[in-house]
């Protein structure tokens, strides 16, 4: 489901951060696990995708990205390591939250087609993709939604455009990432490898049926909306030495 969701959309970490640590990996060693199916999961959507004239256009578009994105990855990444684990479990959940009131609030569906005069190499654009791919360094979840954003609403490609771009620079946000946390020695392989297989086989899934579904964000909406109230709530939840406090 993660790797379908994210090929969709994103957010599929949400799933695969929740099941991690309620497993009982550390929050640290959940974020670092994660890159391992993530991995995975990019390189099995980015080659899944079917090579149309138009997706070599939209890959040769993303080849300007690449920088911005491999300095955020790795400045992000070296942030997550050195953090506290306690800390980065509240981080994760109220990131979660938000993502959940993000949902919610149903936002607004994109519909324009790509403004094929619009040159996309600008400062903004770049500093915008760079300041995401830090994020996706730190914590993987959610920035397929966030890269969504800038290109729809800055970069004004399409939809489906901005999709595709997205699994391409979802790629190089997760590369340096990954090493830096395989340096760091926090990852355990076999819940990792086993991210892996079921990522990929939902990247292949989401890449070559489901991605022009009409209603297939709905039903994804719906489904994350309800993972993020579970996790958001168990991540967040009051230490018992704080509840005690109440007492007093």
């Amino acid at each position: 489901m993660a790797g379908i969701i994210n090929t969709l959309a994103g957010n599929g970490s949400a799933i695969t951060l929740s099941l991690l640590i309620f497993m009982g990996l550390p929050a640290d060693v959940s974020n670092a696990t994660n890159r391992i199916g993530a991995l995975a999961q990019t390189i099995t959507a980015v080659f899944s995708l079917k090579r149309t004239p138009r997706t070599k256009v939209l890959f040769a578009d993303s080849y300007w990205f690449f920088i911005p994105s491999i300095l955020g990855s790795i400045l992000g990444a070296v942030i997550a390591v050195e953090i506290d684990p306690t800390l980065l479990k509240y981080i994760i959940g109220g990131i979660m939250l938000l993502l959940l009131i993000t949902l919610i609030t149903n936002p607004k569906k994109w519909s324009i087609a790509t403004d094929v005069s619009k040159s996309r190499k600008t400062w903004l654009n770049g500093t915008l993709v760079f300041l995401v791919a830090v994020y996706g360094g730190f914590i993987q979840m959610g920035i397929g939604i966030m890269l969504l954003s800038i290109l729809v609403l800055i970069a004004q490609y399409s939809l489906r455009d901005a999709n595709i771009i997205k699994l391409v620079l979802s790629l190089i946000f997760v590369l340096p990432a990954f090493f830096v946390f395989l340096y760091a020695g926090a990852m355990q392989w076999l819940p990792g490898i086993t991210l892996a297989v079921g990522q990929s086989i939902g990247a292949v899934i989401g890449a070559r049926y489901i991605l022009f579904l009409p209603k297939a964000n709905l039903y994804v909406r719906w489904l994350l909306i309800a993972i993020l109230s579970v996790s958001s709530v168990v991540l967040l939840r009051i230490p018992e030495w704080m509840m005690g406090l109440f007492d007093l």
